[in-house]
């Protein structure tokens, strides 16, 4: 299934009742952009999902020793200054910034872009929608850093705040975590896929 765009102009809902129809709707993958369409996705399949709890599971290792903030897997919603309601693959969030919110904030979507988020293209991803989501939804509100990770083709597509796209190709590299995940390195070698 691919992704099913909901648009009428009555079905606009608030920050709590988007809430409540996601909860709801808890078996299915619901987003929301700044013009309020909502997105409903189809679920992952096996190598998009085996690879996505790759990359968590680094990135997990990383933080149980740094302790700088906080790792969100893809069932995170988060509310983006722009309104949208957007769920990346893994997302970061440093600890200064988390303790800014509110306990009822922590529940729900958390008001807050993400310092960093992976974006994991999977087989019924459409390249450009997913390049421009990054762009508008991630660094267009206030993301550091995202990877856009194409697994199929092995390239990564390295997006920084006020920077042009980075294009790597191959995955016998290593991604670096820069100046807003200090100290993590992720072996790209690790994703290769194997049937």
């Amino acid at each position: 299934m691919d992704t099913i765009e909901l648009r009428y102009k009555p079905l606009r809902l608030d920050d709590d009742e988007f809430y409540e129809f996601c909860r709801e709707n808890d078996q299915l993958k619901i987003e929301r952009d700044s013009e309020g369409t909502i997105y409903i996705m189809s679920n992952t399949g096996g190598v998009t999902g085996m690879l996505n709890s790759i990359i968590n599971y680094w990135l997990m290792h990383w933080h149980l020793a740094a302790n700088l903030g906080f790792v969100f897997d893809s069932s995170t919603a988060f509310r983006l200054p722009n309104t949208s309601v957007r769920s990346p693959d893994v997302a970061w969030v440093s600890a200064e910034r988390w303790a800014r919110l509110t306990k009822a904030e922590k529940v729900k979507f958390p008001p807050v872009c993400p310092d960093f988020v992976i974006e994991l293209l999977s087989t019924n991803d459409d390249l450009k929608t997913i390049q421009r989501k990054v762009e508008t939804e991630w660094i267009g509100n206030g993301c550091k850093l995202a990877w856009l990770i194409d697994p199929f083709e092995e390239m990564v597509f390295v997006y920084r705040a006020n920077a042009d796209v980075e294009i790597l190709n191959g995955f016998n590299q290593q991604l670096s975590g820069e100046n807003v995940l200090l100290g993590f390195q992720f072996d790209l070698n690790k994703l290769k896929i194997s049937y």
